[in-house]
């Protein structure tokens, strides 16, 4: 029996980031969705990028994000995604490595580069993504270390990585390992672009039992239950997860447990600079809750507030430490639970 070594794992695509802002013309003629993410190949990541503003390099990727975060928090975050032996994969490992998050995934040698995700900023603070995956498509089941994951309170999987099958594979063995040591799986939806082509997948893994937390923002969630209809979305949600958390935007977020429903304000908020990485940040702020054994509400205060302080300025990443953040708006996270294996 050991005593828990991280609080949350994060398994997803590790991506590096190229922000820019744009206006609404520009995606006009690159002909992209407002808003949304799509995948994209070399050539087209080669014209965007010649086309584009000047921009900002930032490590990211949904999970990579949120494990940023969680480390903010001065919680113990894990981290396990792809990426090539090559710069981007040096400055990704090094970031990383830099907050204090264990990374030791094996890199990608002699096959594609790291994954870079292109994202126009428009004025309207909105992000529109478009991402060649590159190595992260090679992540298999033999990248996941089960001692990390049977050490990790949480394992948090990321939708955009539900794609090729060998990852598939990866989420299920990790799941797999996390139930037989005692732990929980959460799954955030990620974006409607991945519902929409893996619903019937997703339903499936949180009515199977093969996750246990979901994450999902309003459209995401409406996507998955194909209603326009809050209302029903949310009941049939609370129907199917054991524990769901829904991003509002401004009406803050909303937690599902069985019948209950617990509803936590957003975060003060100054002025939108770039909405990249709202939904991860809040997932961290959540699942710090959860490890530190706060109520749910507060985790909810929590991530809203670490969506907030993202949304002020360029980047997916806090730019200050979120656990003065929360030390400032009175809530006192406290020690690590202290579980066993």
């Amino acid at each position: 029996m050991t005593d828990t070594r991280f609080d949350v794992l994060c398994i997803g695509n590790a991506i590096v980031d190229i922000l820019a802002r744009a206006d609404d013309d520009f995606l006009v003629r690159e002909g992209v969705t407002k808003g949304m993410m799509r995948l994209i190949e070399a050539e087209d990541a080669e014209r965007i990028y010649a086309a584009m503003g000047p921009a900002v390099e930032t490590s990211g990727g949904s999970a990579g994000n949120t494990a940023a975060g969680i480390g903010s928090f001065g919680a113990r975050a894990a981290y396990i995604g792809k990426v090539a032996d090559d710069r981007l994969g040096d400055s990704f490992a090094h970031d990383m490595k830099a907050l204090g998050i264990h990374f030791a995934t094996g890199r990608l040698v002699g096959g594609a580069p790291t994954a870079r995700c292109f994202v126009l900023i428009t004025p309207d603070g909105e992000r529109t993504m478009n991402t060649y995956l590159g190595a992260c498509r090679e992540l298999s089941s033999a990248d996941i270390d089960p001692a990390v994951v049977s050490a990790a309170e949480i394992t948090y999987l990321e939708g955009y990585l539900w794609d090729p099958p060998a990852a598939k594979e990866a989420f299920r063995k990790a799941s797999q390992i996390a139930h037989a040591a005692g732990r929980r799986v959460a799954l955030t939806l990620s974006d409607s672009f991945c519902v929409d082509r893996f619903r019937p997948e997703f339903l499936d893994l949180v009515r199977s039992g093969t996750v246990d937390i979901v994450f999902a923002n309003e459209t995401e969630l409406k996507a998955l239950y194909e209603t326009s209809d809050r209302g029903t979305a949310l009941d049939l949600l609370a129907r199917d997860a054991a524990l769901a958390a829904v991003t509002l935007g401004e009406e803050g977020a909303i937690v599902l447990e069985g019948a209950a429903r617990h509803r936590a304000p957003a975060g003060e908020v100054e002025r939108i600079d770039d909405l990249t990485g709202a939904g991860d940040q809040f997932a961290a702020g959540f699942m710090v809750g959860l490890t530190r054994g706060l109520d749910l509400t507060t985790a909810a205060r929590l991530g809203c507030m670490a969506a907030a302080e993202v949304i002020q300025h360029i980047g997916p990443r806090p730019a200050v430490r979120l656990v003065d953040l929360a030390a400032e708006q009175g809530i006192a996270l406290g020690a690590p639970a202290r579980k066993t294996a």
